[in-house]
């Protein structure tokens, strides 16, 4: 296979202690790329193995450099891998400022061609008021932005972060998510973001790799991993649902919601600061979408979506069934219902439907 320039290609296999890894998968060279799946999958040991970390044979090459092909010999050890490194926890220098933290990662670029300079970067993670501080007085979302800043400053051609937030309590969770967010917007170099977490996927990534005891079993864009049903064991029941993208078409003041086109049916959700015209990308989980045969009459759920089945996935061991329903060429939700409500309705592939959701399943973010 010959290496090319847009993408990353990664190959690992091999056993550390009594865990055994055979993986492979494709990332672009923009973007977020998430690892997913349940602890013990071999997410941060594949991590480990694209920094160097961790020696598993195997063949690494990014962007059309070859960082690692055991067939040919070759293998960077990692302070020769222009990677930024974020761990679970921040690890900074406990005896230097905010600024001589992200001065040290400038240290290390090597002459590199940079990311970003320093001045953007502080302002891109909001760490005007923090330079002067030691690590000792900040919170544990600061900690953390100071990390990735210091990352970003060393020149990588590759970011690597494995589970950020974790360590961090709710509030510091929502803060460094936004910092994602607008990180994800202007970061010219490629992420492979490490995660358990559905949530933090669905918001924050673009394509995903589905691991489950060290194998890849599913990898593609976040929308239609997420709208597969035969995953579920590996992307977890409670959290199963989709991503769609939805239109601003207005705000309401009085409720406080917002109103959006969803391939040309109304929703509302909560009140988000976004300009009318804009998209904004929805998560919508299949506990949060009841199924009804006609429109409903007298009940208090706002959002009724027209659609029809396209599967129905349901096992004898289970009491539930899960649904795909088809909202609009290409849009679609899933749906978890029990197999009584299937049978009791007369549900079937094909079957009109009227999807419901409730306006406080969304979060507002």
């Amino acid at each position: 296979m010959t290496p090319t320039s847009d993408q990353i290609e990664a190959r690992f296999a091999g056993t550390l202690g009594g865990f055994a890894l055979d993986a492979a998968f494709t990332a672009p060279m923009r973007g977020i790329t998430a690892l997913f799946g349940p602890s013990g999958s071999g997410k941060t040991t594949i991590l480990r193995a694209m920094a160097g970390l961790a020696r598993l044979s195997g063949r690494l090459t990014v962007g059309g450099e070859t960082w690692q092909d055991d067939a040919a010999g070759r293998h960077l050890p990692p302070h020769r891998r222009p990677i930024g490194y974020v761990f679970q926890e921040a690890s900074l220098f406990p005896h230097l400022s905010v600024r001589r933290n992200l001065l040290y990662g400038a240290r290390r670029s090597a002459g590199q061609p940079p990311v970003m300079g320093f001045d953007e970067a502080v302002a891109l993670l909001g760490l005007e008021r923090l330079l002067e501080r030691g690590p000792e007085r900040l919170s544990g979302g600061e900690r953390q932005r100071v990390a990735i800043g210091r990352a970003l400053l060393s020149a990588p051609r590759l970011l690597l972060m494995d589970e950020p937030l974790s360590a961090l309590d709710e509030a510091s969770r929502a803060d460094i998510l936004a910092t994602f967010e607008r990180l994800h917007d202007a970061l010219p170099i490629p992420a492979i973001y490490v995660s358990h977490d559905l949530a933090e996927v669905a918001r924050l990534a673009d394509r995903m790799v589905v691991l489950s005891a060290g194998r890849v079993i599913a990898e593609g864009a976040v929308g239609p991993i997420l709208e597969r049903l035969d995953l579920e064991p590996a992307t977890g029941r409670f959290e199963a649902g989709v991503l769609l993208t939805a239109t601003v078409t207005g705000h309401d003041a009085g409720y406080r919601l917002t109103r959006l086109d969803l391939a040309g049916q109304p929703v509302s959700i909560p009140r988000v600061e976004v300009p009318v015209g804009d998209r904004v990308r929805l998560r919508i989980r299949a506990r949060d979408v009841a199924l009804a045969t006609r429109p409903p009459e007298g009940i208090s759920i706002r959002n009724r979506l027209s659609g029809r089945i396209v599967e129905i996935a349901a096992s004898e061991e289970a009491p539930y069934a899960e649904t795909l329903v088809e909202i609009a060429d290409g849009v679609r939700l899933r749906s978890r219902v029990t197999r009584e409500s299937v049978d009791d309705l007369g549900l079937s592939p094909g079957a009109p439907v009227v999807a419901l959701v409730k306006t406080i399943s969304f979060d507002g973010r």
